[in-house]
């Protein structure tokens, strides 16, 4: 019986070893090329004006004229098409490749022996002075009870002497001065406590959008009205950069979150 298995299976072997390999057909792949793929709109900037009911042109949407937002908190962080240029394109004086579009205007080309065309200004025109306001506490513009000043907000019922520094021991007595920031003309960062006996800026995170600030001074009285009320992280020091706007920044802590700081911004507005 097993002889007789064996030899079956041979057989069997035999036979489909026997079969050409044509009889089987050839196998056949079928495989699609891809449709138009989809690279996304362009990124050139090529104007295109057209005439319907009124003259219409794209924009451009190229890297040159994307824009690095404002930093966060400053005053004009929440304002549409604010920042600086992505790419100035290049450094002063160097020439910008051509076809390069700064501003909204195209760079021309350039042709060897001919003047270098002047590169557009990446700046935005301002009213404010061109160099960077700041006031220095000098001797003279303490009061004789040692305060620099006093700053005032009506809508959280404060009025608080201002003091120079903010260590532990100036913030027990009132507010406290940023000793690195300006006293008067440009960007004046203040501090004080949240919590405590002295918790003098510690409703200044409840403070709203047009709320008004006063800060008097032997320079003078100034009033500002509040544009930024934000949480930012304790290593944010963004807020005490110098400005050409005359502003007030005040900082105090966030109640059980010690890594943050509440910053309130205010422009002057008299």
């Amino acid at each position: 019986m097993k002889r007789l298995c064996s030899f079956l299976c041979l057989v069997c072997l035999a036979a489909a070893l026997a079969v050409p390999a044509s009889a089987a057909g050839p196998m056949e792949y079928s495989i699609d090329a891809p449709g138009d793929p989809d690279y996304g709109t362009p990124t050139s900037f090529e104007p295109v004006v057209t005439v319907d009911g009124g003259v219409r042109k794209n924009e451009d949407i190229s890297k040159n004229a994307a824009l690095i937002p404002p930093g966060f908190g400053t005053a004009s962080a929440d304002t549409l098409n604010t920042g600086t240029p992505l790419t100035p394109n290049l450094a002063p004086g160097s020439m910008p490749a051509t076809g390069a579009v700064i501003n909204g205007t195209s760079i021309p080309v350039f042709v060897p022996g001919s003047t270098i065309p002047d590169v557009p200004s990446t700046s935005t025109p301002s009213t404010s002075a061109s160099s960077t306001g700041f006031t220095e506490v000098t001797g003279g513009l303490y009061y004789s009870a040692g305060h620099l000043g006093t700053l005032e907000i009506p809508a959280i019922g404060l009025s608080v002497r201002i003091y120079e520094g903010t260590d532990s021991n100036t913030l027990a007595k009132g507010a406290g001065h940023f000793e690195d920031t300006s006293i008067w003309d440009g960007n004046v960062a203040l501090a004080g406590h949240n919590r405590g006996v002295n918790n003098h800026f510690g409703k200044i995170h409840t403070l709203e959008l047009g709320d008004e600030i006063t800060l008097t001074t032997k320079l003078g009285t100034r009033t500002y009205e509040v544009v930024s009320v934000s949480k930012v992280i304790e290593t944010d020091r963004s807020g005490l950069a110098a400005t050409t706007e005359n502003m007030i920044t005040l900082y105090t802590c966030v109640m059980n979150q010690r890594d943050y700081r509440w910053c309130v911004k205010a422009v002057e507005i008299r």
